[in-house]
Formats: structure tokens, sequence, C-alpha cells
């Protein structure tokens, strides 16, 4: 498929639109191989949405949601300012490779930009190398940490 990045549009999600996040969630589930049955209910996706720390994008080519990220604006208590932690980014296979990663990270630091966030970070996982290999192409500085989860049970 021949793309050009001018015909794909970037489009911040509002209040309002939960069925465009449940769409990106089940290209999330696609691209990264989940349980799409995990998902949340609408409520839920109401609130992020309504959330001024979250964030999400969408790329949109035609009707078709082609890719998006999430991200969580972090308040910094060690200056007045904050961050934004990308959370999720995926593209959807046939539109891979053709720049909308690229063309979402660009968006995301002119939001930063915008709203005078001081810097924005994502992880990858190091055996991820499609993701490390992309994000190597981005103006990013890898660093190199581990991190520690810690699996709450019921």
């Amino acid at each position: 498929m021949r793309l050009s990045t001018e015909s794909v549009r970037i489009r911040k999600l509002d209040e309002g639109d939960v069925q465009i996040f449940q769409t990106l969630l089940d290209l999330f589930a696609h691209v990264f191989e989940t349980d799409k049955n995990e998902a949340p209910g609408k409520a839920h996706l109401e609130k992020l949405l309504q959330d001024s720390k979250f964030v999400v994008f969408v790329a949109i080519y035609g009707n078709e949601i082609a890719g998006g990220l999430t991200a969580y604006e972090l308040v910094d208590y060690y200056s007045e300012g904050s961050e934004i932690f990308i959370y999720d980014i995926a593209i959807k296979p046939e539109f891979q490779r053709k720049g909308l990663g690229k063309k979402l990270i660009s968006v995301v630091k002119e939001y930063c930009i915008k709203k005078g966030i001081r810097e924005f970070f994502v992880e990858a996982h190091e055996e991820d190398i499609h993701a490390v290999d992309f994000y190597n192409t981005t103006d990013g500085k890898a660093e190199k940490v581990i991190q520690f989860s810690y699996p709450v049970n019921k």
C-alpha cells in the first residue's frame, strides 16, 4: 500500500470518543496479540477520556484507525513541571513502516511544547527488537533501566 503521511490525520480523543477509543484498544489487542475479552467497560473508558492527565491520539487514514497511542501526564515533584509517559503505541501491520509511528511521536512532542511539558518518554522491552529499532530511529535518547513489576493478587 502506498501511503503518504500527509493523507493521515492525527486526532486527539476527547470526551465522547469512546467508540473510537474502543477501536484503538481492539487495534492494540491485535498488534500486541493480547486477549480482547479483558477490555474494560464503556464507563471506565469514558472516565479515562475525561481525565486531563490521560491523552489518546489516533492516526486516521480515510475512515480507518491506522494506529494510535495512549499516554499519561506525570506531575513532577522535583520541579513545577511534568512529563509524558507514552504507555502504548501501535500501528496496524498494513500501515507499519510508512512513517505513522514517527508522526505520532512528533504530535506528542508538539503537544508537550504547547502544554509546557519538559519531556516525554516511552519504555520498550529489550527483546522487542522491532520496537527498539523504531525508537532508535526517532530523536529519543535510549537509557538502560530495569523495571520491577509487582502483581497484586486479589
